[in-house]
């Protein structure tokens, strides 16, 4: 079901904003935002189609459709062996606002909240954006196991959670489960310490590596709060859906008040939740190609840039990303982004502390969800550039 070379360059300049297609000259091929070049899968296109088909648009329910949710709880213990209750889940405007939600809605002005460097900007955003002060963690590429030890030396009576993103943009890292336990036993010894685990990328995941939901330790399950999207997986970006599993019904409630979905002043898309609840239920298959074909890209492009003068690059375990060192070509992210756009005509995201943390300096970030030439096609123009 999935074809990898079914990219429309035409409808992506016209449509595809955030850094991509419609928002860079004609010439320029974007490696950009984390957002797929493929169109949707068919299944969600017949849903969608289906459901406008009967000419309402009406308000949904505020705490989101039923069948919506139902196929979130079926999707996360079909894939993860933990069951949440759909009463308790809330769909959302994206994983991004479930991410600044949750933050809202449990911390106060002054509370800390250790957030991991690099990763994205949008988890000390939203820590800021409520009062409270991020702490970071450095999580550098390795490849080895990572030491919690660390983290657990900033833990103050200030802290009162911790933002986990797994898989890890952008360097790509899958956490195993053992190091998953190891980041349990710590939170297991703070009585007030709670978990907000982005899983917006658990998806896309390449063999033989294997994703570990955090809420499937029991031990922190009642300590986790889980938010998830359908933009990474399935190209719903302008559906903006996403969801927050939750626990119990204290953590539920405190983070529905503060939602304003009662109030219609916020909402979760009834379109969006129709979409998504199509790819959870029925694209599946198309799913799974899309991965094995991700999986060849990553191989390629990773192969590709290692040969490049100057440049360092691991296979990410997981997300369509890849976050190569590029110290030794003798310019800074910044410059090295300036002028791909402007001599080799391909667009990336710097490694810059407001996008990412310190521990993104000297380091480029490009995605490799599009087709194979256009793949080969950017990665020939940026190794040309380096090599003059």
């Amino acid at each position: 079901m999935f074809n990898p070379n079914d990219v429309n360059i035409d409808l992506l300049s016209a449509r595809a904003h955030n850094l991509r297609w419609a928002t860079l000259p004609k010439d320029v091929i974007p490696l950009t935002a984390a957002d797929p070049d493929f169109p949707m899968a068919p299944p969600i296109k017949e849903a969608l189609f289906k459901y406008i088909d009967g000419g309402y648009l009406s308000y949904g329910p505020a705490e989101g459709l039923e069948s919506f949710r139902e196929a979130v709880a079926k999707d996360y213990e079909r894939k993860n062996q933990v069951t949440y209750a759909s009463e308790l889940i809330l769909p959302v405007d994206s994983a991004a606002f479930g991410i600044y939600l949750t933050c809202k809605a449990i911390l106060q002005p002054k509370d800390e909240v250790i957030v991991f460097d690099p990763v994205d900007f949008l988890f000390k955003y939203s820590v800021e954006q409520v009062g409270a002060k991020a702490i970071t963690f450095p999580t550098p590429q390795t490849k080895g196991l990572m030491d919690f030890s660390g983290l657990e030396a900033l833990i103050t009576p200030k802290t009162k959670l911790i933002c986990l993103c797994n898989p890890l943009n952008p360097t790509g890292k899958v956490f195993t489960k053992s190091e998953l336990s190891a980041l349990a036993e710590i939170v297991e010894k703070y009585q007030d310490l709670m978990v907000l685990s982005d899983e917006i990328w658990s998806d896309i995941v390449f063999n033989p590596n294997k994703f570990n939901a955090f809420s499937s330790i029991d031990t922190v399950f009642e300590r986790t709060i889980t938010v998830t999207g359908y933009s990474k997986s399935y190209g719903l970006a302008g559906l903006r859906i996403g969801s927050i599993l939750m626990p119990n019904k204290n953590i539920y409630d405190k983070i529905f008040a503060m939602s304003l979905h009662q109030s219609t002043v916020h909402g979760a898309n009834v379109l969006g939740q129709i979409a998504a609840q199509a790819a959870l239920n029925e694209a599946q298959p198309w799913l799974d190609g899309f991965v094995r074909h991700l999986q060849e890209m990553r191989d390629f492009a990773v192969t590709r840039l290692n040969a490049m003068p100057g440049v360092h690059c691991q296979a990410p375990q997981g997300c369509y990303v890849l976050f190569p060192e590029i110290s030794e070509t003798g310019f800074s992210a910044s410059e090295l982004q300036n002028q791909l756009m402007t001599k080799a005509k391909v667009a990336v995201v710097p490694g810059l502390p407001k996008w990412f943390g310190s521990g993104a300096e000297g380091h480029i970030r490009l995605s490799f969800a599009t087709s194979r030439g256009i793949l080969d096609e950017a990665l020939g123009r940026i190794h040309k550039f380096l090599e003059s």
